[in-house]
């Protein structure tokens, strides 16, 4: 049997980044740290912080609570509201918002201050989607699909600016832009989906392709984890969503010739090993 695991799989530029930095302050801070929301949707880093005493607010109202200390800001970013409340309440700010969700903060502030309606492909419940909203002058209007999308089209628009989350499927982003492209709207339309993550859904749709089995690991929170399953689903019928070793039971992939594996932006390496190490040695002891 052939196991392939993706290259691309794990954390990416932007995770790591933020991960690395609460672990030094965890380290190094002789105050209060505590983040907006888990800094990664894997709740094994969650909780493994935790026990080094960071915390985690649920929900911005929590953020009312907070007297002293490190508040950090996660990769997903927050709405310009977020760092004014933090400021005014005299509180250290870490921000390890991802750059390439920075740049869509800058952009659709920009652009709406121009009188642009901004339109953000991604799903409106992830908090990366709600930050870029809170850059928005005159709010935003968020689509996942083709019958949102529509809908966005029945109401009046003239000018409009075009961004995705940076974990969005780029083909479902390639799509929802065709579609667009049929209005006769004076729109600014710009790919905002990271290569990192176009990278990983290509190699996990190439994997999976070729694949009896597909494994997919990752938080179940995880948007881009998500994302890669829905793709890897399509190419593969025997695709299936794990969190951690734990959760594989080696009947998903007996007598396959082939089993692929690929894991999201919010996966330790030390997971994926596991996974990776657990699949070969069931193919040495089918030997």
């Amino acid at each position: 049997m052939e196991v392939r695991v993706a290259k691309t799989a794990g954390f990416c530029f932007g995770v790591k980044r933020a991960v690395d930095r609460v672990y030094q302050l965890a380290e190094e801070a002789d105050q209060p740290i505590c983040t907006l929301g888990p800094v990664i949707h894997n709740e094994t880093v969650v909780e493994d912080l935790e026990k080094k005493g960071v915390r985690v607010l649920s929900g911005y109202e929590e953020l009312e609570q907070v007297k002293d200390g490190i508040v950090v800001i996660r990769s997903h970013g927050v709405g310009k509201s977020v760092y004014e409340k933090i400021a005014a309440k005299g509180l250290k700010c870490v921000d390890v918002t991802c750059p390439f969700v920075l740049k869509i903060h800058r952009i659709v502030e920009k652009e709406s201050s121009q009188g642009r309606d901004i339109l953000i492909c991604g799903d409106g419940s992830h908090p990366e989607v709600k930050g870029i909203c809170g850059w928005c002058r005159q709010g935003a209007n968020v689509v996942s699909d083709r019958a949102g999308l529509e809908d966005f089209m029945g109401r009046s628009h003239e000018k409009i600016c075009v961004v995705a989350q940076t974990t969005f499927n780029y083909n479902k982003f390639k799509d929802l832009v065709e579609i667009l492209a049929k209005k006769s709207y004076d729109s600014i339309i710009l790919n905002t989906i990271c290569d990192a993550t176009e990278k990983r859904q290509r190699e996990a749709q190439a994997i999976a392709g070729g694949a009896d089995v597909m494994l997919v690991i990752g938080g179940r929170q995880s948007s881009n984890t998500q994302k890669l399953y829905e793709i890897c689903k399509e190419e593969c019928k025997n695709t299936y969503y794990i969190q951690t070793l734990v959760d594989l039971d080696s009947e998903m992939f007996r007598s396959s010739s082939c089993v692929g594996i690929t894991a999201g932006a919010s996966t330790p390496n030390k997971i994926i090993e596991e996974v990776h190490k657990h699949v070969r040695n069931h193919v040495r002891t089918e030997l």
